[in-house]
C-alpha cells in the first residue's frame, strides 16, 4: 500500500471541527527548592509557549496534515481569545465561525513543567452551558458551511460549547446533507450522539458512562460493549483508545484490536486529539475501519513522543505507516 499517496489525498478533505477550543499554556522552568511558605516546590520559570488547544488543537492536526479546517466554537473576550485567534491565523485556520462571549473566559489550561514533567496545571474556565443566543449562533453558523463539508467532528471535552439540542440538530442535518459525522465524547454528552457515524471515547470514559464496575483491555469484553452501544445510540462504527494498551475498534462486520507501539513516552496530553483527526480524515477518505484505526493508533503514539498538544506532518505519519503497518497492509 501507498501510504504516502494515501495521506497526500487528505489535501481533498475539507472537515469542521465543533467543540470546546481552548487555550493551552506551557511554563517550562527547574525545581531548585521547597518553598518556606508552605510544603510546595518553587519553579524558577525560563520559557513560556502558548499553543491551540482542545478543539483548536484538532484543527490544527488537521491543517497540518493537509485538510482544509473550518472551527466552530465560542470563547470568550478577553486575552486568551485574542492569542487563540492570531494562533489559528498563524496555522492558516479562520475564526470566522470563532463566536465570542462576554459572559465566559476563554477556558485555558497552564501546565508548568519541569524536568519534562507537569508540577501543576491550572485551568481557568466556566463549563455552565453557553447562553441560549450562543447557542442559536453557533448552530446557525455550522449549518451554513455543512455542505461545504465531508466531515463533521464533534470535540466534547464537557466545556459548554455542546448540548444535547446542538449536537442532535447537527447529526440530523449532517444525514440530510451526507456530511459523516465522527465524535471525540465526554460525560456529560456521551449518550446524546445517537446516530453518529464514528464515536471515540477513552477506556475509561467508556467505563465511566456505562457505570461499569470493571472494563478490561480485552477484545471479547469490548466487543460486547461496542455491540450493546451501537445498538442504543445507533452508532456506525466505534472506536475505543486503550492508552498503553493501543486502539480498539467495532463495526458490525469486525472488531479488533491494534496494540500500542513501543516508544519513549514524553506527554500524553493531546493524543487524543491527534487519534479523532487522522480517524476524521480517513473517514472522508473512505478508507476501511482497520486501516483507520491502525493508522489512528500510529498517529496518537507519535503525538506522545513530544511534550505538550503537537502536530504530526503527512510525511511523518506516512513514514511511520510504512514503517509500521506494511506487513497487515501489502502494498497494492
Amino acid at each position: 500500500m501507498d501510504f504516502y499517496a494515501l495521506v497526500n489525498a487528505f489535501s481533498d478533505l475539507h472537515i469542521g471541527v465543533v467543540g470546546d477550543a481552548m487555550l493551552d499554556v506551557y511554563e517550562f522552568g527547574e525545581v531548585e527548592r521547597i518553598s518556606p511558605e508552605a510544603p510546595v516546590p518553587v519553579v524558577r520559570l525560563k520559557k513560556r509557549e502558548i499553543r491551540p488547544g482542545g478543539a483548536a488543537n484538532v484543527a490544527c492536526n488537521l491543517r497540518n496534515l493537509g485538510a482544509k479546517v473550518s472551527l466552530f466554537s465560542v470563547i470568550g473576550k478577553d486575552n486568551s481569545a485574542r492569542q487563540l485567534t492570531e494562533l489559528l491565523q498563524h496555522e492558516g485556520i479562520s475564526s470566522d465561525f470563532i463566536i465570542t462571549s462576554a459572559s465566559r473566559p476563554t477556558t485555558t489550561k497552564t501546565r508548568i513543567l519541569s524536568g519534562g514533567k507537569q508540577v501543576i496545571r491550572l485551568d481557568l474556565e466556566d463549563d455552565s452551558p453557553i447562553a441560549k443566543l450562543e447557542e442559536e449562533q453557533l448552530t446557525t453558523s455550522v449549518q451554513e458551511q455543512l455542505a461545504n463539508l465531508d466531515v463533521l467532528i464533534f470535540q466534547d471535552y464537557d466545556k459548554g460549547v455542546l448540548n444535547q439540542f446542538i449536537i442532535q440538530k447537527l447529526i440530523a442535518r449532517c444525514k440530510e446533507l451526507g456530511v459523516v459525522t465522527a465524535v471525540d465524547p465526554k460525560f456529560r454528552n456521551f449518550h446524546n450522539y445517537r446516530g453518529a457515524d464514528f464515536f471515540k471515547p477513552n477506556l475509561k470514559e467508556t467505563k465511566e458512562a456505562l457505570r461499569l464496575s470493571f472494563l478490561n483491555a480485552n477484545l471479547s469484553e469490548l466487543t460486547q460493549v461496542a455491540k450493546e452501544l451501537s445498538i442504543q445510540q445507533g452508532l456506525s462504527q466505534v472506536m475505543v483508545t486503550l492508552s498503553e494498551n493501543g486502539v480498539f475498534y467495532h463495526n458490525g462486520n469486525e472488531s479488533g484490536i491494534w496494540p500500542a507501539h513501543v516508544r519513549t513516552i514524553a506527554d500524553v496530553s493531546g493524543a487524543g486529539d491527534t487519534v479523532i483527526a487522522v480517524a476524521a480524515l480517513c473517514l472522508g477518505s473512505k478508507i476501511p475501519l482497520s486501516l483507520t484505526a491502525a493508522l489512528s493508533n500510529l498517529a496518537g503514539g507519535l503525538a506522545c513522543e513530544s511534550i505538550g498538544a503537537v502536530s504530526i506532518s503527512p510525511n511523518q505519519l506516512a513514514k511511520e505507516a510504512s514503517l509500521r503497518l506494511m506487513p497487515d497492509f501489502k502494498p497494492e
